[in-house]
């Protein structure tokens, strides 16, 4: 089912507290600012430097009266409908269970940016005390996921509309980190730059971390398919750098890491039925094309079989896509029953026509 997102004749606007202030929670942020049914109660953020800065000011534009906060009970106790909930991508989900259940239970919806499309990949525990705190107040959960997500997420569900008979689903996205700003995400998180030695010292954990990331993908495209995944099985490969490579979030040396592909089958009946394949590179532009170029595939075997292939230009901006996302789903999140929420869940939700 297709529902527009029209506001109700008379209802308020729906009041939006955003959690986190970086490249997403500003996109987000002048989101709400440009739309009629929406106006902004709070705006938590992380660092010092940030806190009681003008939410409108942090957004790149002119101030509006709303101050950023780094306490989480100024934002509990505000009266408002929904928390977008963008904060730096976190791999252990049980570290950031507390908050996310506070913010619930205190009554405030919850879209999440940073995982969530389905909690119940991280077990019945976690997903249980996610009901729970909804259930105190009043309130739904949802994650929307990135941009590039939506590849792996959404349409893999809307392509098999046209199949029967699916017996395989591949998504791959492989993404260019050359002009990506954050030292914080390409050399710690990703891991460019640092020695073979160093990366491989790191895949143990990164390994359960990154299973456990992506882990929701391929349960939720599962589940909304028909299957039961037995386990994930992850590997990963990389590469070095050719020759020293100058990127927007610093140097990669020449000899240390600057490509990796991780591939995600999700196992049912002791074959893959799923497949996840995320290729990160440092400067597409100046490696070998193995591995592919930046954009995104995806492909549906079953009769028929289906494929979508797209560049990275896909979107013009990737950031502003995801807000959007997100935004967008605010008023069925708001109207749907207490409880985890994804999409197979909610209905079908679309943008706004501006003329």
């Amino acid at each position: 089912m297709i529902a527009v997102d029209v506001p109700t004749a008379g209802r308020r606007p729906y009041r939006i507290v955003q959690w986190a202030t970086g490249a997403l929670g500003r996109s987000a942020i002048r989101g709400v600012l440009d739309r009629d049914d929406m106006e902004l109660a709070g705006v938590w953020v992380h660092t010092p430097a940030k806190e009681g800065a003008d939410a409108g000011a942090l957004a790149g534009r002119e101030p509006i009266g709303v101050a950023a906060t780094r306490d989480i009970a100024d934002i509990l106790a505000l009266d408002a409908d929904c928390v977008i909930y963008a904060p730096s991508p976190v791999h252990d989900r049980l570290r950031e269970l507390d908050t996310i259940c506070a913010l619930l239970a205190s009554g405030k919806n919850l879209i999440s940016l940073s995982g969530l499309v389905y909690p119940y990949a991280h077990g019945p525990q976690f997903a249980g005390e996610l009901e729970q705190a909804c259930k105190r107040g009043g309130t739904s959960v949802h994650g929307s996921g990135v941009s590039g997500g939506f590849m792996a997420d959404v349409m893999p569900l809307v392509l098999s509309r046209l199949s029967r008979r699916i017996t395989h689903v591949y998504a791959r996205e492989c993404t260019d980190f050359a002009r990506h700003p954050s030292w914080r995400m390409v050399h710690e998180m990703i891991g460019f730059g640092k020695t073979e030695e160093a990366y491989r010292r790191a895949l143990r954990p990164n390994r359960a971390a990154m299973r456990a990331m992506f882990a929701e993908s391929l349960h939720l495209v599962a589940a909304g398919l028909g299957a039961d995944l037995d386990e994930i099985d992850v590997d990963v490969d990389y590469r070095l750098a050719g020759t020293d490579l100058v990127t927007a979030a610093g140097p990669i040396p020449h000899g240390t890491v600057a490509a990796a592909r991780w591939t995600f089958s999700g196992l049912a009946a002791g074959r893959p039925v799923i497949t996840v394949e995320v290729v990160h590179k440092a400067d597409a532009a100046r490696m070998p094309e193995e591995w592919g170029r930046p954009g995104y595939s995806l492909r549906v075997d079953g009769r028929p079989s289906l494929t979508l292939s797209v560049d990275e230009d896909w979107v013009s901006d990737v950031i502003s896509a995801a807000s959007a996302h997100a935004l967008n789903s605010v008023s069925a999140v708001c109207a749907a029953a207490p409880g985890i929420r994804t999409y197979l869940d909610l209905p079908m939700v679309s943008g706004r026509m501006h003329v």
